[in-house]
């Protein structure tokens, strides 16, 4: 999952395929925006690292949305994750604009070592959560009510979930 250029780099790969079209696009959409980032020069780091932070709303709103619909709770540790990386990253943009592009590089690097993990994780049994209600992230529509959990989930995905 590296180039010869810039070890770093995550790359798409069959390994962070959830089977879910819609996660999986804007997660292949996450991957190359980190690269651009990767390989940005200077002068358009910080364009580039906003962008990817715009990204990263988004997509963490979507999965919130996602969560929410099919009876997580609010406070749910999947759903802290995505506010804990959006805050540092927004830190590490004000760190940029402040002249510290060196800390957004870092980042950049960090986040390429995060998400794989949290793709395969939390994503993935988020992923296999909304299959079991017949949930449709395009749509929103739910065929099987029946799955869904009693109480709140606040647990880190699906089935690894504790109900409250």
């Amino acid at each position: 999952m590296t180039t010869a250029n810039h070890p770093d780099t995550l790359q798409w790969s069959d390994a962070l395929v959830l089977d879910m079209p819609v996660m999986d696009a804007t997660h292949q959409e996450f991957v190359a925006l980190l690269a651009e980032v990767v390989h940005a020069t200077d002068e358009v780091l910080l364009p580039s690292w906003s962008a990817l932070i715009a990204h990263t709303q988004e997509h963490f709103d979507r999965e919130d949305q996602w969560m929410q619909d099919t009876g997580f709770a609010a406070g749910n540790c999947h759903a802290t994750q995505h506010k804990v990386i959006l805050q540092v990253m927004r830190e590490g943009e004000a760190s940029g604009h402040g002249g510290d592009l060196a800390v957004v590089r870092h980042m950049a690097r960090e986040l390429g070592l995060w998400f794989p993990q949290h793709a395969q994780s939390m994503d993935a049994s988020l992923a296999l959560h909304l299959r079991s209600a017949g949930y449709d992230p395009e749509t929103g529509a739910l065929s099987q009510h029946e799955h869904l959990p009693l109480q709140a989930i606040h647990g880190c995905g699906g089935g690894c979930g504790e109900a409250a």
